[in-house]
């Protein structure tokens, strides 16, 4: 079965903006090729809103994030202040890895805003997520967001398709460092909340109803979501391990949720294309590489077939 040609409009007065692969960018900056989901993958993602890439990191980049981050959490006082963070250290790859690029290429970015040289779409935070049963972090059920393909832009808490196409709005990226046991604590989703028209039901308050959906999955692996999908925390109770998760987040160019920035000094040693994650909130002259300026939004720019 052939993929859906979209037909999506740009500032163009109407005319179909076509996109191809080279107008998005396709290396990372380490210089890693992107990776772009399958459309298998993207038809799942579509359709529940949630998408696990099972044990994509080595064993050293487990072991050596883990440390980073337990370090941070536990003794940021023996880093330097713009390394205490969770985007520093072996963490800070994980930012553009080539499968969050790939991802984000297709839900996230802009292509009139993506070149060569800067991403299509902005990180909005670091942080993570440390539950253990031996100090009491444990976390709490709180189920919140849902309904967004009916949400406004505003908070960019929303979701958009039309065949052939769909934007993911503000999405968060989750690196389990360590083993996740199903029912023992991991992240929960509705899946397909992000579409639901209905309000949800009164079972959504219990974390053990079916509505629910986890996963289980080893150290190392990577998982989409979008904010718009109806989720939760849930109480972390395996005892054997400690849950060590990097949760980070995207968004449009054009848009912003949170108040967080990286650290200047932070932010000053990275590569220049990982440095355009972070660039200013906005959509004129905002293109990286050329002469900036928003490429092609206007109908003497655009390819028409």
């Amino acid at each position: 079965m052939s993929s859906n040609t979209p037909f999506i409009v740009d500032k163009n007065l109407g005319v179909n903006m076509t996109v191809e692969p080279e107008d998005l960018t396709q290396t990372n900056a380490d210089g890693e090729a992107v990776i772009a989901p399958t459309q298998e993958e993207k038809y799942l993602f579509d359709a529940r809103g949630w998408l696990l890439f099972p044990g994509i990191l080595s064993d050293d980049d487990i072991r050596d994030m883990r440390e980073y981050a337990l370090q941070v959490k536990h003794d940021p006082q023996s880093l330097p202040e713009h390394e205490q963070s969770y985007l520093a250290g072996p963490l800070q790859k994980l930012a553009d890895h080539p499968r969050v690029v790939g991802f984000m290429n297709e839900f996230v970015a802009h292509p009139h805003l993506a070149s060569p040289d800067g991403y299509g779409f902005r990180m909005e935070a670091s942080g993570i997520r440390f539950r253990s049963t031996r100090t009491g972090e444990v976390g709490r059920f709180s189920p919140h967001n849902g309904n967004g393909l009916f949400r406004f832009a505003i908070d960019s808490h929303h979701y958009q398709c039309i065949p052939g196409k769909a934007y993911s709005g503000l999405t968060r990226v989750v690196w389990e460092l360590a083993p996740v046991k199903k029912g023992k604590g991991g992240t929960l989703v509705v899946s397909g909340s992000h579409k639901a028209v209905y309000a949800a039901p009164e079972s959504i308050h219990d974390p053990n109803s079916p509505i629910w959906d986890t996963y289980e999955c080893p150290a190392g692996s990577l998982l989409f979501f979008t904010e718009a999908i109806t989720h939760s925390a849930t109480p972390w109770t395996d005892e054997t391990t400690d849950r060590v998760a990097i949760f980070n987040l995207y968004n449009t160019i054009g848009a912003k949720w949170s108040n967080w920035h990286p650290h200047p000094d932070l932010l000053a040693a990275m590569p220049p294309k990982r440095q355009s994650l972070f660039r200013d909130v906005r959509c004129a002259a905002n293109r990286i590489g050329g002469n900036g300026r928003y490429h092609g939004g206007n109908l003497s720019d655009v390819r028409v077939k």
